[in-house]
């Protein structure tokens, strides 16, 4: 079990090595307060990649695992082990290492949206709970400055009575069939066995993040109609 620590948090990443999109936005959100440090990782679901993945970043190779197995197995043995881990892995692969994560007695910080399923988001919880260990689903857009004053002037009453809060997220990238080329990115999207929702639930997640913060001061019903090219 890792030591208590004064410095920045030892943070582990699984997912998020090369070719991937969102893993190097969390490093990058991850270095600017300076609170957290990246140490190791299993930055992909191909072990050489993985690898290699760490290796380009410059971590110790020890720490470079080639499975989040691997990772919690070897961290939770090391003295300096990691107190967090980020998960930035396709949504089918957030439930099994944030289990693992919160199991072994690591804080977890997850990508949206929380699981492939229902079902695996009650299980969450329940893990959630029992180990009394923190886990973060980082809705990132519930910052937003433009957001945050949205909030307010719906709490002074400044936008009268809300009938109807319009969102939209159009996702021109995939208005031709990428995933039939091999793109990584469109490829797991666009497939509901990995993405969830029918396929929509990694470009949907987002979406409650523009309008939940209203939520203390507006009491909304949620309507998703989604539109894909035939």
């Amino acid at each position: 079990m890792a030591a208590a620590n004064k410095g920045p948090i030892r943070l582990g990443m699984v997912g998020g090595g090369r070719d991937a999109f969102i893993g190097g936005v969390h490093r990058i959100a991850a270095r600017l307060d300076g609170h957290y440090e990246l140490v190791a990782g299993a930055l992909s679901g191909n072990p050489k990649k993985a690898r290699a993945s760490g290796a380009d970043l410059g971590l110790d190779p020890d720490r470079c695992y080639g499975t989040y197995s691997e990772m919690v197995g070897g961290e939770t043995a090391r003295p300096d082990g990691i107190e967090a881990v980020a998960i930035v892995t396709p949504n089918h692969m957030h439930f099994p290492p944030a289990k693992a994560f919160l199991e072994a007695g690591i804080h977890v910080i997850c990508d949206k949206p929380l699981t492939l399923t229902l079902a695996e988001a009650k299980k969450l919880a329940a893990v959630v709970e029992k180990t009394g260990k923190l886990f973060v689903l980082t809705h990132n857009y519930t910052g937003y400055p433009m957001i945050r004053q949205a909030r307010e002037m719906v709490r002074k009453g400044q936008l009268g009575t809300l009938r109807l809060v319009q969102s939209e997220y159009p996702q021109d990238w995939l208005s031709e069939k990428l995933e039939a080329s091999g793109h990584k990115q469109a490829d797991w999207r666009t497939d509901p066995k990995r993405s969830g929702a029918g396929g929509a639930s990694a470009i949907s997640a987002p979406m409650p993040g523009t309008w939940r913060p209203l939520s203390a001061v507006w009491k909304p019903r949620a309507s998703a109609p989604i539109w894909t090219p035939s």
